[in-house]
């Protein structure tokens, strides 16, 4: 299906970094683009209604648990397949009724006349994707295009906010204030009467929700995994048949490993996979044995040469080649049509396929990389670090983290790292560390210079070090000899930003570009408020932090 009038800017590759009109640079078809919109806007329907149950004790778990399963599929590069944005909508609907029935019977308002309250859906694929059409980013011109941008700030960090509240979940951690900033935000889209500086509140709460749900699933993921140690993690491969595991969800990970046990498959992790190595439960498993490839900037390449069955969880992920589609499976909220889809945690048919595929014919000898530097592990030596600085044998940090993708730029990070000198230490985290993450830095003392904290949403492990660096220095985390130098891509990585502006960090340097959904104003808002700067060249940069 095709479309003329597609828009949208809410990832790092926006065409001519202004937005895509015809086809998304990720690959996203405009029915798909129109049918995300679509969703969000029923779901800011579902909003109005949560907020006002809220006030009279009504609150609908499925309903929650639905809305950010569903704001996390219109994340990017998660789910192209229109026939489950077809389902996501009705469903979303059907649940809004319920909810509404609730809201009346409990005395609350429901005589909303927004039109995502009384939002009906077509009968048709077709019908649908023209409503879509009609509900875009930019579909009301009478809004002003400052407070356009911090309403699409506030949009895509609530998406990626519900992207970590949908792992955090999975595994048992919840939080009802999560849940109802969600609806808030959503809500407020709605209202005509906010101010400038009603939106730019409203985002920087965003920023703090998030650094809750960022919290959650680090218990989420420590209580059932225990806490991540130091672990070297080959880059090879072993002869035998295998499974190739990429994206983030951990449990996915942990119900593969179980179901392949003594069946002859290694399990291997690809991109924001590779931090799973240094969870204890994790490990315990032999068939367990390493990474392969890097991230998702070259994964047709990778996934077109591995030898086995190939699971996607979550995003970060390309559109597969129709010659191995076959081989390639989905879970959670992933979907390209055309792919299995796992939604029940049995992975029987990917096994089946691994055991068809020939494997590995020999065992492939490659590097090594350590991972586990989490939280724990670092303030486990955080004695010892301490005595680094005050002698002065480590002279700065630096955080180089964020989202990895396909457009140039983004070898800045490779150059800014080989050029860190020998007395300051790299801390690294999410898939933006694959431009480097194999490279031998050395270390000073016994501690590496290199320090992977883990995945994206392990920014929370890498805020705890800070703060109790601060801590124990005595200074503000901005007063540390602490730089951070960010890449983003997609909107968990917008939601992050919007937490470490929360805590009032400053002086953080963006790239490879800044987003085209920020206008001048807001801009300067940030540069004047938080120091925001774009990256410029490494050599620059790097005097400029150091001196």
């Amino acid at each position: 299906m095709s479309t003329t009038n597609m828009f949208c800017y809410q990832c790092e590759q926006a065409a001519k970094g202004e937005g895509c009109t015809k086809v998304g640079v990720c690959g996203k078809q405009p029915d798909v683009a129109a049918l995300q919109d679509l969703l969000t806007h029923a779901l800011k329907g579902v909003a109005l209604y949560a907020v006002e149950g809220r006030t009279v004790g009504v609150n609908d778990r499925d309903m929650n648990v639905f809305t950010v399963k569903a704001l996390f599929s219109t994340l990017t590069n998660v789910d192209f397949d229109p026939q489950r944005f077809v389902e996501f909508i009705r469903r979303c609907v059907d649940l809004r009724e319920k909810l509404k029935a609730k809201v009346k019977a409990a005395g609350g308002k429901v005589d909303f006349t927004e039109a995502p309250a009384t939002f009906k859906p077509e009968s048709t694929l077709e019908g649908l994707v023209k409503q879509g059409q009609a509900v875009g980013f930019k579909s009301d011109p009478s809004v002003n295009p400052d407070i356009l941008s911090l309403q699409h700030i506030l949009l895509f960090g609530v998406r990626g906010v519900a992207a970590y509240a949908d792992h955090a979940q999975i595994l048992g951690q919840e939080d009802d204030a999560v849940y109802a900033f969600i609806y808030e935000a959503l809500a407020a889209t709605l209202r005509k009467d906010l101010s400038l500086d009603d939106w730019v509140k409203l985002v920087l709460k965003c920023g703090e929700v998030n650094l809750r749900t960022m919290e959650l699933l680090d218990a989420a993921n420590t209580n059932a995994y225990g806490h991540p140690v130091p672990t070297k993690v080959p880059l090879g491969a072993k002869k035998g048949k295998a499974i190739l595991v990429s994206g983030h969800d951990l449990k996915d990970l942990e119900e593969i490993l179980e179901q392949t046990e003594s069946k002859g498959i290694n399990v291997y992790t690809h991109g924001e996979m590779l931090p799973a190595h240094g969870y204890p439960k994790l490990k315990k498993y032999p068939h367990f044995y390493g990474h392969y490839g890097t991230a998702w900037q070259n994964q047709q390449r990778e996934f077109a040469d591995f030898p086995g069955a190939i699971v996607m969880t979550t995003n970060c992920i390309q559109k597969p080649r129709d010659s191995y589609n076959d081989n390639i499976f989905t879970t959670g909220v992933v979907g390209w049509p055309g792919l299995t889809h796992i939604s029940d945690g049995n992975y029987s048919r990917v096994i089946e396929k691994a055991l068809a595929l020939p494997g590995f014919k020999e065992d492939v000898n490659g590097k090594a990389v350590m991972v586990g530097f989490a939280r724990n592990a670092v303030m486990g030596v955080a004695g010892k670090v301490i005595e680094a600085v005050k002698g002065k044998a480590i002279r700065h940090f630096f955080l180089v983290a964020g989202c990895d993708g396909a457009k140039p730029g983004r070898n800045y990070y490779t150059e800014f790292v080989e050029k860190v000198p020998k007395d300051c230490v790299v801390l690294t985290l999410a898939c933006g560390k694959f431009r480097f993450f194999d490279k031998d830095l050395g270390d000073i003392g016994g501690i590496p210079r290199l320090l992977d904290v883990g995945q994206c949403n392990d920014a929370y492990s890498a805020i705890q070090i800070a703060v109790a660096l601060a801590k124990a220095f005595n200074v503000g985390v901005n007063e540390l000899p602490l730089s951070m130098v960010l890449s983003w891509y997609e909107q968990k990585a917008v939601a992050i930003l919007l937490t470490l502006l929360h805590l009032g960090i400053k002086g953080i340097r963006l790239g490879p570009s800044l987003p085209a959904f920020i206008t001048p104003n807001v801009l300067n808002v940030l540069v004047q408020n938080f120091d925001i700067k774009p990256i410029s060249t490494p050599d620059a940069d790097l005097k400029a932090i150091l001196g």
